[in-house]
C-alpha cells in the first residue's frame, strides 16, 4: 500500500539477494505434495491482519486472502480494469461526479467465529452499515491509521467527524456522517466535496476492506492478529515471524474464474478455469523468510511454488539472452517477465533542520549516488534508472527527460557541496541513516556508504527489524532512509501524492516534503478527468519535485519469477489483493 504497497529498497532486495551457491552446484529434488495446497513465502515479518494498518506490500497481501472491499481488479485484462467485489455492480455516479451509489451482493458471509454470539458463531450477512463501520474505523483519530490520507478532505462530514473524535477522545460510531450512510441494508451512498477521479481506486485497497464490529470489539488489541472477514481463505495458524497457514473459507460465497482475458491469456492456458469457483486452492502455506538463502534452498527443493531470481544466481538461472537456463527448464521451471509499477529511492527527512534548509546538499548527495553501477549490481540490469517520481507505464511519465541531478557526476556534486556550505564534507556531522539488519541491506548500505564518501558525506548507520524500521521514520526519527512504493493504482497521482503536504507521516509522504505550489497543482489535478492537461499538470509537479530533490530517485524496476510446474494461472499483477485465490495446483493423480 500500497501504500498500502510501500516497502524497503533493501528489503525488497532481499527477495532476488542469497546464497553464493550456483544453481549448478545445488542438487534440485522435486518433493511431491498431493494435497492442493500453496506454497508462498513473504520476505518480512507481519506487522499484523488489521485491514486499516495495511501499509506495506507484506501486510496487504496477506489482509487480502480472508478481507474483501467494494472493487477489485479484473485478474487477466490489460490495462488494468476495476470490477465489483463485494459489491453487486460498478457505482451509480451523478452528473457532477460527487455521488457514488454502491449495492451490495446478497448473501455475503463473515467467516463463522465465537465473536457472532447472537447465531452461535455462525458468520453473520455483511450489510451496508458494515462497509460504515469500517470506513469510520479508518477515520477514527485514536486509531491511527496511516491508510487515513485515501480518504482524508474528500468525504464530506468525514473530516469532521474525525475531528469531533480528537475532541471528546472517543469517535462516536453511532453519529452519523452526511457523505456516508448506509441507504438500506444493502445500498451505500458516498458523497464527495469535490469530484475525484482517483477516489473509486481507494475502494479497492486494503485500506477499506469490510470487518465486522462484533470481531473488533470482542478481541480488542488482539483483532489484529484475529481476522475474521468475507474472503475466500480464513487463518488457521498464524506464528509471528514464521509463517501464517490459511485455509479455504467453507462459507465463501459464489465467486468464479474469469471467463476472459487479455490478449494471449487463452494460449497461455489462463482461461482453462473458467467458471470454476473461487478459491482453487484448499491451503495456503505462507513461509517468512528474512534472510534470503534459505528461501532459495527452499524454492529448490520443490517446497516453495514460486520466487524471485537472486542477483548472486542470476549468472547461472539466466542466459545472456535473458531466457531461463536449459537446467533449471528441464526441472519443469518456468520463467515469467513483467515490468513493475514501482520506484525505488532515498528519502531526505524534510523536517530534519541540517538537511530541510540546504537544497544543493540534497542535489549533491543525488548526483554522487551511481545509480547505473548499483542496478547492475543488484538488480543485475533488470531496472531502469528513475529520472523522476513518476513510472513508465502510466500518464506523466516523460521517457526523453533527464534529470539533472541524476546524471552521476562526483565533480559536479563537489561543486554543489561547496554551495551548500560544506567543501569536501568539512563540518557537516554524520547524518543517521536507518536501514534493515539483514545480509542484503548490509550490502546496500555499504554501497550507499562508499557513493556518499565520496563528496565527504559520512552516515552513522542505525539497524532495524522491518516494524521498528517504519516506526522510526513514522516518528521522523532518522535523516537519509530508503524506501520503495509500488503502485496503489494505476494513475501518477499515487506517485504525487508521496509530497503532498498534508501526507506527511504518519502518511505516506515519509519525506514530509511540503511545497506550496505543489499542493497547489495537486489539488487542481485531483479534481480534473484523464485528459492532456491533467497529465500535463503531472508532468509539471514532477519537475517542482526533481528540483527540490526530497528523493533521492532510484530505479523503475523489472520482475523476474520463478514458477514451479505445478502452479497454474500465475500472471503477474501490480494491485496483489486476493491474487491467490486464482492460483491452481496440478494435483498428480492418485
Amino acid at each position: 500500500m500500497s501504500t498500502l504497497r510501500r516497502f524497503t529498497i533493501s528489503i525488497f532486495i532481499g527477495i532476488f539477494v542469497f546464497s553464493l551457491i550456483g544453481i549448478c552446484g545445488c542438487t534440485f529434488k522435486s518433493k511431491t505434495d498431493s494435497s492442493n495446497t500453496l506454497h508462498l513465502s513473504t520476505p518480512s515479518k507481519i506487522k499484523g491482519l488489521d485491514p486499516i494498518y495495511a501499509d506495506d506490500l507484506y501486510g496487504g497481501t496477506e489482509v487480502s486472502r480472508t478481507y474483501e472491499g467494494l472493487l477489485q481488479y479484473h485478474y487477466l485484462k490489460r490495462p488494468y480494469t476495476l470490477i465489483p467485489n463485494i459489491a453487486e455492480s460498478m457505482p451509480d455516479i451523478s452528473k457532477d461526479g460527487k455521488t457514488l451509489i454502491f449495492r451490495l451482493k446478497k448473501g455475503v458471509l463473515f467467516q463463522d467465529d465465537p465473536c457472532f454470539k447472537a447465531t452461535g458463531g455462525k458468520g453473520r450477512e455483511m450489510l451496508a452499515d458494515d462497509v460504515v463501520y469500517s470506513f469510520k474505523r479508518l477515520a477514527d483519530p485514536k486509531l491511527v491509521s496511516s491508510g487515513w490520507w485515501i480518504f482524508d478532505g474528500k468525504i464530506v462530514g468525514l473530516n469532521e467527524w474525525r475531528e469531533a473524535a480528537s475532541k471528546s477522545g472517543a469517535a462516536d460510531y453511532s453519529k452519523e456522517v452526511e457523505g456516508l450512510k448506509a441507504i438500506d441494508r444493502y445500498t451505500i451512498q458516498i458523497k464527495l466535496i469535490q469530484r475525484s477521479s482517483q477516489f473509486i481506486y481507494a475502494l479497492a485497497m486494503s485500506f477499506t476492506f469490510v470487518v465486522p464490529r462484533e470481531a473488533v470489539e470482542q478481541y480488542g488489541k488482539e483483532f489484529i492478529n484475529h481476522p475474521v472477514g468475507t474472503g475466500p481463505f480464513r487463518l488457521a495458524e498464524y506464528i509471528p515471524g514464521a509463517k501464517l497457514v490459511w485455509v479455504r473459507n467453507p462459507t465463501y460465497r459464489n465467486e468464479l474464474y474469469p471467463s476472459e482475458g487479455a490478449p494471449g491469456d487463452k494460449e497461455a492456458g489462463l482461461l482453462e478455469d473458467a467458471g470454476k469457483p473461487l478459491p482453487l486452492a484448499d491451503k495456503l502455506i505462507v513461509q517468512v523468510f528474512e534472510e534470503s538463502q534459505p528461501m532459495w534452498l527452499t524454492f529448490l527443493s520443490g517446497k516453495l511454488d514460486l520466487t524471485s531470481i537472486p542477483k548472486d544466481s542470476f549468472q547461472q538461472a539466466i542466459t545472456p539472452a535473458k531466457e531461463l537456463s536449459h537446467d533449471l527448464q528441464s526441472k519443469g521451471i518456468r520463467l515469467i517477465k513483467y515490468p513493475e509499477l514501482d520506484i525505488t529511492h532515498f528519502s531526505f527527512n524534510m523536517t530534519d533542520p541540517v538537511l530541510s534548509k540546504n537544497k544543493y546538499l540534497r542535489q549533491a548527495m543525488s548526483l554522487a549516488y551511481d545509480e547505473d553501477q548499483y542496478i547492475e549490481i543488484f538488480y543485475n540490469g533488470r531496472a531502469l534508472a528513475a529520472q523522476g517520481p513518476i513510472p513508465p507505464g502510466i500518464a506523466g511519465y516523460d521517457q526523453d527527460f533527464k534529470n539533472p541531478y541524476r546524471q552521476f557526476d562526483i565533480a559536479k556534486a563537489k561543486q554543489l557541496m561547496e554551495k551548500a556550505g560544506y567543501p569536501d564534507g568539512k563540518g557537516l556531522k554524520p547524518l543517521i541513516y536507518a536501514t534493515l539488519s539483514d545480509t542484503t541491506s548490509r550490502q546496500s548500505t555499504e554501497y550507499a556508504v562508499k557513493m556518499f564518501r565520496e563528496i565527504g558525506v559520512k552516515l552513522k548507520v542505525d539497524t532495524y527489524s522491518w516494524p521498528e524500521f517504519q516506526a522510526v521514520v513514522k516518528n521522523r526519527k532518522a535523516q537519509v532512509y530508503a524506501f520503495a512504493w509500488g503502485a496503489d493504482y494505476p494513475d501518477a497521482e499515487n506517485f504525487l501524492q508521496l509530497f503532498y503536504s498534508k501526507n506527511v507521516s504518519p502518511g505516506p509522504n515519509d519525506s514530509n516534503y511540503s511545497n506550496p505550489e505543489f499542493d497547489k497543482l495537486y489539488e487542481s489535478a485531483l479534481t480534473m478527468v484523464d485528459s492532456p492537461e491533467r497529465t500535463e499538470l503531472y508532468k509539471k509537479m514532477a519537475r517542482i519535485v526533481i528540483e527540490d530533490c526530497p528523493w533521492i530517485f532510484g530505479a523503475h524496476r523489472m520482475g523476474y519469477a520463478l514458477i514451479q510446474k505445478r502452479l497454474k494461472n500465475y500472471k503477474p499483477h501490480d494491485f496483489d489483493h486476493g491474487r491467490a485465490k486464482y492460483y491452481k495446483i496440478d494435483v498428480p493423480s492418485k
